[in-house]
């Protein structure tokens, strides 16, 4: 089951990986199509910070490569449910996190994004930081909590839910941030849920949608996918992923660590600790070099080289 795990977790990643890039490619096509007709001539941000309409987010969902990126969540959604049952949290949330990794290299052949040397080493960070987690973590994971557990699982995604979808629309400049934050977190809450999921073994429909974890399932999915798709629009895809990364990972670690049970291998904590800060310290470190405003019309002007964040002053 450990094996099954991990495979499962790879194809995760995998997938929400290819499914990140589409849908922001999706958002790019409607900014360019938006702007063609005249209905939105420069990106919201640069409009003193305004927020995407709830319009264009759904012209956005409705896109051709948006729809596909969908789908590749599902697929994403089904490799992570089974790593969450068979894995330790910290384990099965670190290796979706390398989800990070493939939107960074196929952003660079889809979306022309460019990476600079800071970039390669915190992605690089963040694969070693997920193999010392694999090799130090313990096999043995359990799946039960009690039923306090669920509904304190279900009122905190009220409140997480809640404060994304009012900071994507009332934050302006800063709604990346909180949509990849918010999203992550949402998607960590679904990795929890399904772990401690009462009806699976043996399957019985009636306890599964009498769970409160089932709801929160299905409320963190939907308000985690449209959030996302918020900061997707008005910020930098790798920027907005490594938010998400953070928020998936170290939540449900640490909960799984504090309540679940998870452990790691007998001599190896220290290993397990040095890869789990190493994995979210690489991702804070892309998400604060890629938290800019999205170049969705190619006319930015180029980032700053070295370990300069933000992007050369324009001549103009």
């Amino acid at each position: 089951m450990f094996a099954i795990g991990v495979i499962a977790a790879a194809m995760a990643a995998v997938a929400y990986g290819v499914s990140t890039v589409l849908r922001a490619l999706g958002a790019r096509r409607v900014a360019l199509e938006m702007r063609e007709d005249g209905k939105n001539d420069v990106h919201p941000l640069e409009e003193g910070g305004a927020a995407p309409s709830v319009s264009s987010t759904m012209s956005t969902i409705a896109d051709p490569a948006f729809i596909l990126g969908t789908l590749m969540v599902i697929v994403g959604f089904g490799g992570g449910a089974l790593a969450a049952r068979f894995l330790p949290l910290f384990l099965a949330q670190s290796i979706v996190a390398a989800n990070l990794v493939v939107t960074a290299l196929l952003g660079t052949l889809l979306l022309n994004i460019t990476l600079h040397t800071r970039d390669w080493v915190a992605i690089w960070l963040v694969v070693l930081s997920l193999f010392m987690l694999g090799v130090s973590s313990s096999p043995h994971a359990h799946d039960e909590a009690s039923r306090d557990f669920h509904w304190g699982l279900l009122i905190a995604t009220f409140i997480v839910a809640a404060i994304a979808l009012i900071g994507v629309y009332k934050l302006g400049k800063y709604a990346a941030i909180v949509g990849g934050a918010a999203s992550g977190l949402l998607f960590g809450i679904i990795a929890i849920a399904v772990r401690v999921l009462d009806g699976l073994e043996p399957f019985d429909l009636v306890t599964i949608l009498t769970d409160p974890a089932a709801w929160s399932i299905a409320v963190a999915g939907a308000v985690g996918f449209f959030v996302q798709t918020v900061a997707l629009q008005v910020g930098a895809v790798n920027g907005v992923t490594a938010l998400l990364v953070v928020g998936e990972t170290a939540g449900p670690s640490l909960i799984g660590v504090a309540f679940l049970g998870d452990a790691a291998r007998e001599g190896l904590g220290w290993l397990a600790v040095v890869g789990f800060v190493g994995a979210v310290v690489g991702a804070v470190l892309v998400a604060w070099y890629g938290t800019g405003d999205p170049d969705h019309f190619g006319e930015a002007p180029p980032e700053k080289g070295g370990w300069r964040r933000g992007r050369e002053q324009s001549e103009a």
